[in-house]
């Protein structure tokens, strides 16, 4: 059996205009993101009693 000929992609004027941008500017480098305070882990719990003693004489 013969190969289908591949259907060509719809045109979409973003990625035209992107594409135009890329080779006129170059390509945007990589963004860096900064800790967000919302993904910092917090401790569940409040500690214990002995928790804490252990932690103060250490």
């Amino acid at each position: 059996m013969p190969k289908r000929k591949k259907k060509p992609k719809k045109f979409m004027a973003t990625t035209a205009v992107k594409t135009m941008s890329r080779t006129a500017i170059g390509a945007v480098p990589a963004v860096r993101r900064k800790e967000s305070k919302k993904r910092v882990a917090k401790p569940k719990y409040k500690p214990t009693i002995s928790k804490i003693l252990a932690d103060s004489d250490a």
